[in-house]
């Protein structure tokens, strides 16, 4: 098991490094943005980034879950190739003819998707539907194979190419929120063409019949799943931009950039986990495994939440222009959200191991229909009027709803025995110290934010005054750290 935990410390903790700096960077030029672009016109670059992203799921055909599952099928080097190299011509051709066809239909698609014709601003969307569907698949490739090495250094340049476009572009060029699309997809798409060629040997545009139709009978009972899943973490900022206010769903885009301090854990277990999860050959071990990692990502992201939730109003004021200050109402509610789709990943994986993908959907449908019920509901004057915080608190609950059920309908599947009483006792503990702090510490000066950073300490009290630790597991942890340690002193020893 502590050979297991080790590969997915390590991996993950390679991905997190890219996404860490990529994210950082991003947080820390958002005052530089801000005040380039208005938050009109940083709603609309948020809602084209989302609607690229709901578009890549259909793109993708479900290829990028069949791959990393059908990869693992065997050790055949020959068919490993193989499948590669039908996935990654399969997910080039259906980008390319969508990308003709988007630009060709630009003024219909902008007016649909922003309520206004905006031809140059969904062109430079288009760039990001191309690239971003492209990079996926190849990052796809890296993971399976656990080439950290070639990943950290893909989404270093990534990140450099894109702060240096996006900086020129927006700041000296003065293209507002084209600036933004192009200078994060720009570089992106440079990123691919770069990871083709060090991929050459799984690269092709010849697609072969019989593994596709196989990959294709798993991924495509995902792709509706998939979609909702993501359609419920879009369908807020665009009822927000459509339905409510312009501004608001600025401040939402803002909250969201900065709710990415918990994101960037979730993403390197998100990419880590699949392929960990499907190498397990012993479903009793694989089992195992599943509970404990699902404890464990609670309490490492559930910690960052709670100081989220405490030292939000500080890391607005500190990262973005005065008029974006009331993104903080929202942030906590969408530092969780992000931790409660870590853990559905972890449900997803069990669909996938037993091979009812199909269980996605029923899910997936449930969490959409609870989440734009909870936003016609909290978000709204006429409702119970909580704004941009209603549109996260209803993120939280679709997501909720979605675990329920996937849960419900996998239990007898593949049964994971999952640690309740402890999972329950973190959940108690992280939520005590967030609201106790808000309610009663100061909310603002040099007091309130140093008074709620020592509050945090009552998080590691108490879960030694209460045991949550078995004695085997913090040795296991120290091993683990060490472990992770010597894998950073032997990465850099490389010139990684």
């Amino acid at each position: 098991m502590l050979a297991y935990l080790k590969r997915l410390l390590r991996t993950g903790a390679a991905y997190q490094a890219a996404d860490i700096v990529a994210k950082a960077i991003a947080v820390f030029t958002l005052p530089l943005y801000t005040r380039h672009v208005s938050s009109a016109e940083y709603g609309a670059y948020n809602s084209l980034l989302t609607a690229v992203i709901l578009a890549s799921i259909f793109l993708r055909v479900g290829l990028g879950e069949a791959f990393v599952r059908f990869y693992f099928e065997d050790e055949d080097a020959a068919r490993r190739d193989r499948i590669a190299r039908t996935a990654t011509a399969t997910v080039a051709w259906t980008t390319t003819l969508a990308a003709l066809l988007a630009v060709a239909f630009a003024g219909p698609l902008s007016r649909l998707l922003l309520g206004t014709t905006n031809v140059e601003l969904l062109d430079c969307a288009v760039v990001g539907l191309w690239a971003f569907t492209n990079l996926e698949m190849a990052y796809a490739q890296l993971r399976v194979d656990e080439r950290v090495k070639v990943y950290v250094r893909a989404a270093g340049a990534n990140v450099a190419m894109t702060v240096t476009f996006t900086i020129v572009l927006v700041v000296f060029a003065g293209e507002g929120a084209r600036g933004l699309l192009l200078g994060n997809f720009g570089a992106s798409a440079v990123v691919v063409l770069g990871l083709w060629w060090v991929l050459r040997a799984r690269f092709s545009l010849r697609v072969k019949r019989a593994d596709l139709r196989a990959m294709l009978g798993f991924g495509l009972p995902t792709i509706p799943a998939d979609a909702s899943v993501y359609g419920l973490q879009v369908v807020d900022r665009l009822y927000l931009y459509r339905g409510y206010s312009h501004s608001a769903a600025g401040q939402y885009s803002v909250a969201l950039q900065l709710a990415t301090v918990v994101f960037v854990f979730v993403r390197g277990f998100q990419y880590a986990w699949p392929p960990l999860a499907y190498s397990v050959q012993s479903d009793r071990m694989a089992a195992r495994l599943y509970s404990l990692v699902s404890t464990f990502f609670v309490l490492a992201t559930g910690t960052v939440v709670c100081a989220v939730a405490l030292l939000g109003r500080w890391l607005v004021r500190l990262l973005a222009a005065p008029e974006y200050f009331g993104a903080h109402t929202a942030l906590p509610w969408l530092a969780l959200g992000w931790t409660l789709y870590g853990l559905y990943q972890v449900l997803i994986v069990i669909t996938g191991r037993a091979r009812v993908t199909r269980l996605n959907l029923p899910a997936a449908l449930a969490g959409l229909a609870v989440n734009v019920a909870l936003l016609l509901w909290l978000v709204p004057a006429s409702g119970a009027g909580l704004g941009i915080a209603g549109a996260g608190i209803a993120l939280c609950g679709a997501y909720v709803a979605m675990l329920a059920v996937l849960r419900l309908l996998t239990r007898r599947v593949f049964p994971v025995a999952f640690d309740w009483w402890r999972l329950s006792l973190l959940t108690l503990i992280l939520g005590g110290v967030a609201v106790s702090g808000e309610l009663l510490l100061p909310t603002e000066g040099f007091g309130g934010l140093l008074a709620r950073v020592v509050w945090l300490a009552w998080i590691p009290g108490l879960l030694l005054l209460t045991r949550f630790f078995i004695p085997n597991e913090l040795t296991q942890a120290r091993l683990l750290l060490a472990g992770g340690r010597r894998a950073v002193s032997a990465f850099r020893a490389r010139g990684g």
